[in-house]
């Protein structure tokens, strides 16, 4: 029986949903693990705060638990990494976060990189998660586009913004790698690098990458 591994989007933007299934496409493969996207109904629209945050733990933990049985690993798609450490103790399965896998990624793609944040109110976070991660010597900078979770559906406004910022990161922070600090940007990844001409991580593909590894190696069997 194949592996299944289950991408939990903790906000309940059904739009957000369906772009992070989109950008799993290159990922499923004849013979892989199924990825399976789901909402998390009890989340706000976005998770754009610290409340936000800590509102949608409890809720993932008991996914996670439910659906330990017909599961080989679990992604938790939202760029704070909420309910990561709970999660696993929810679990024997691996289960991983997009902001940490995002960045491990970028690590092995460039020497600096960059994050390109939804509002300015995320960076704090996002600050705290490198200095967390003890990554600080290879952050370039973190800037935002200013634009909530719901608002990222707007393609021609959102991409517009995502190149300007992009660009400054590149430009005048010296990113030679970004990660999309954000699981409502993953349907622009391919068109943001090739405005930008560096490489871009979406953050849930590289979770969902790590997570067809440890599935299929049983690290966590």
């Amino acid at each position: 029986m194949a592996e299944r591994i289950l991408v939990i989007n903790p906000n309940s933007t059904e739009a957000c949903t369906q772009g992070i299934d989109e950008a799993m496409v290159p990922l499923r493969m004849a013979g892989g693990p199924q990825i399976e996207c789901m909402t998390l109904k009890e989340g706000p629209p976005g998770v754009q705060s610290q409340a936000d945050v800590e509102r949608v733990v409890q809720p993932l933990a008991r996914t996670v638990a439910a659906r330990d049985n017909d599961c080989d690993a679990f992604v938790i798609a939202c760029f704070s990494d909420p309910g990561l450490h709970v999660c696993r103790e929810a679990t024997r399965r691996p289960v991983l976060g997009i902001a940490e896998s995002g960045i491990l990624t970028a690590l092995t793609l460039g020497q600096r990189f960059g994050v390109i944040a939804i509002l300015k109110t995320s960076i704090p976070r996002h600050l705290r998660y490198v200095g967390q991660m003890g990554v600080q010597a290879r952050f370039a900078g973190d800037r935002a586009v200013g634009l909530g979770v719901v608002e990222l559906a707007d393609e021609a406004r959102t991409l517009s913004r995502m190149i300007d910022t992009g660009t400054a990161l590149r430009d005048q922070d010296g990113a030679d790698v970004l990660v999309m600090g954000c699981a409502g940007m993953a349907r622009y990844r391919d068109r943001l690098q090739q405005a930008v001409g560096v490489p871009v991580v979406e953050p849930t593909q590289a979770a969902v990458a790590m997570a067809i590894g440890q599935a299929r190696l049983k690290w966590a069997a």
